[in-house]
Parts: structure tokens; C-alpha cells; sequence
């Protein structure tokens, strides 16, 4: 935690809760966007102009936020525009570490060691976590956004010719339906297994739990029809929304976060949906199991003896992990 700048105390999963106990996200506090001609988005300043390698990302393999922008970046075709650093999946007392676990490397854009040194260069009084994903720039060198759900629109419509037309995020037409959408698998699945695993009473956790399982059951339903996405034949950024919370489900949010009703493995529409988008050429590139079980199960506050499980049987995922640098 930073507080003026300053590394104050030892990485902690849970920052603020409300009245219940439960689990309240920190709000991203860079919010500017990168678009073809520079002008301004739809929040921040202006000033951040689409120009091949002039901008990089920092994510975590393990995160399902910074996992969605590693997707858009693939199916935007942005490889070349846009460089990467990826931290260690496990996580110390001061957060995101660079280094030389595999699947990882060091910052050596800025040279940085943690996370938070990062949001100290950008704002030097900054209060809050340092968190991933986040969109830097180059040129001016300071963070352009570290919200996940505003790089991936600006990844799918800022970069104008440099980025791939093969698929549209975010379409005019399905818009205000992907709005609905996302406003409904956010609280409830994709914040909602954390609102679960790190509420701190019962009744917070039960809301939470029951939130996820509901809103698994109506995904079962909505995908039991046989269309390939979401929305149809049509894969758009909620289905990247929704992916990165299914690949993780399994693996580490059914036992570690206390989301033990039923595994994906026992929705038959939604485990045949998450194979389909990881079978979309560039998003299997993307999914690291192995970071995400060291990374979740690093986890002091719910896992104090650093013990990773070596189970469960994940067919088609086990041996998914990333080759490389991005």
C-alpha cells in the first residue's frame, strides 16, 4: 500500500470493506486514453497519440483483469505495437515483483522492481494499491490507464490502423447490450468470487456466494442454446470478460476462494464455451495455469503456508502456459 508516495505497510488482499464485511475493490486512479489522433477520450487528458512501440503493458498471468487486455492486445493484432512485461505470479510483501520466474521478466523499460515503483514514477504523492494491468507511455513516460475494462475498448478502437479489423470488441450495434451484460457478470462473477473469497463474515460471504452461483446458472442457460459466444457467432469483450474468470474458476477460485457449489467442469454449456474462446487463435497464448496457481495460492491472508495444490484435473488446460515474452 502507498500512501504519499511512500511503501507503508506489507501487501494486504483486502484494502477497505463495507458495513457487511464485504470485500470493496480499490477504483482505478489513472484513467487517460490512447486514441488514432490524440484528442481526449472519454476521461483523462489529451496527448495520447496511437504510434507503434510507443506504449507498453505491465500484467500479472495470474489477474483476470490484466489477463483481458493480453487477450484484446492478441486479437487486435497489436503483438508488434505494443510491448510487455509480466510479473512474478507470486505475490510478496510489497505486491507485483519483477523477475526471472518463467513465464515472467524484468521491467526493462524502467527498471523497476516492484509494482509499486511504477505508480510513485507516474504520481509521486500516490495513495492507493499498485495494481496490473497498466498502459504506460513511452514518450511522456507516465501511465496512461491502469483500468483493465478502458484499455481493452482503447485497444479495440484507439489504435485505428495499426490494430487488426478481425474482430470488433465492442460494436455499435450490441453495445447497449454489452453494457447489460458486463453490468450483470461484473458484481456478480468476475468481482463476485473475490467479494466471496475475501469477506471477512459470514453473511458477506454468503451473498457473495450465492450472487456467483446465480449468475452461472443464467450464463448455463443463456450458452445451452448451442451459439458459439454470448452474443451469437460474434465474440465481443464480454466474452473476454467472462473467459478469464471461467479459465481461473477450477483451478484456484473453487477452493482457495470457497466457491465450492459446483466447478466449471459441471456446467456442460459453459465448459464447452470457455474451450471454444480458448481455441480462438491468440487467447491460448494468453493463460498460464501454472502462474495462476503459485499466484493465488501466494496468498498469505487465505493461504498461510504457501502450500499449492497439485490437483484438480484440468483436461485442455493443464498444459497451457505461456512460451516465452510477450
Amino acid at each position: 500500500m502507498l500512501i504519499e508516495g511512500q511503501w507503508t505497510e506489507d501487501w494486504q488482499p483486502v484494502q477497505a470493506k463495507d458495513e457487511k464485511g464485504g470485500f470493496v475493490r480499490q477504483t482505478s486512479s489513472f484513467r487517460h486514453w490512447v486514441t488514432p489522433d490524440g484528442a481526449a477520450g472519454p476521461t483523462g487528458d489529451d496527448g495520447f497519440k496511437a504510434e507503434a512501440g510507443r506504449y507498453h503493458l505491465y500484467v500479472a498471468l495470474i489477474c483476470p483483469w490484466a489477463s483481458r487486455t493480453l487477450i484484446a492486445r492478441r486479437l487486435k493484432g497489436l503483438q508488434e505495437v505494443i510491448s510487455v512485461s509480466v510479473v512474478e505470479p507470486i505475490l510478496n510483501d510489497q505486491g507485483w515483483r519483477f523477475g526471472d520466474y518463467p513465464g515472467s521478466n524484468r521491467d526493462a523499460l524502467n527498471g523497476a522492481t516492484y509494482m509499486h515503483e511504477l505508480y510513485t514514477r507516474a504520481d509521486p504523492i500516490f495513495t492507493g494499491r499498485a495494481t496490473v494491468p497498466v498502459l504506460w507511455d513511452k514518450v511522456k513516460g507516465t501511465m496512461v490507464s491502469n483500468e483493465s475494462a478502458d484499455i481493452v475498448r482503447m485497444l479495440n478502437s484507439g489504435f485505428g490502423d495499426l490494430a487488426s479489423d478481425a474482430y470488433d470488441l465492442y460494436p455499435t450495434d450490441l453495445a447497449t447490450e454489452i453494457d447489460a451484460l458486463n453490468d450483470f457478470i461484473y458484481p456478480r462473477l468476475n468481482n463476485g468470487v473475490y467479494r466471496t473469497g475475501f469477506a471477512t463474515t459470514q453473511l458477506a460471504y454468503e451473498e457473495a456466494f450465492n450472487e456467483v452461483f446465480q449468475a452461472l446458472d443464467a450464463l448455463e442457460r443463456r450458452l445451452d442454446d448451442g451459439r458459439d459466444f454470448l452474443f451469437g457467432d460474434r465474440l465481443v469483450e464480454t466474452d473476454i470478460r467472462l473467459f478469464v474468470t471461467l479459465v481461473r474458476f477450477d483451478a484456484a477460485y473453487h477452493g482457495l476462494f470457497k466457491t465450492n457449489l459446483k466447478r466449471i467442469a459441471d456446467y456442460p454449456a459453459l465448459q464447452a464455451y470457455m474451450h471454444r474462446v480458448l481455441d480462438v487463435p491468440g487467447v491460448r497464448s494468453t493463460v498460464n495455469i501454472d502462474h495462476i496457481k503459485q499466484g493465488y495460492y501466494s496468498i498469505k491472508a487465505l493461504n498461510p503456508s504457501g502450500i499449492v495444490p497439485r490437483g484438480p484435473d484440468l483436461p485442455g488446460l493443464d498444459e497451457v502456459t505461456l512460451e516465452g515474452k510477450q
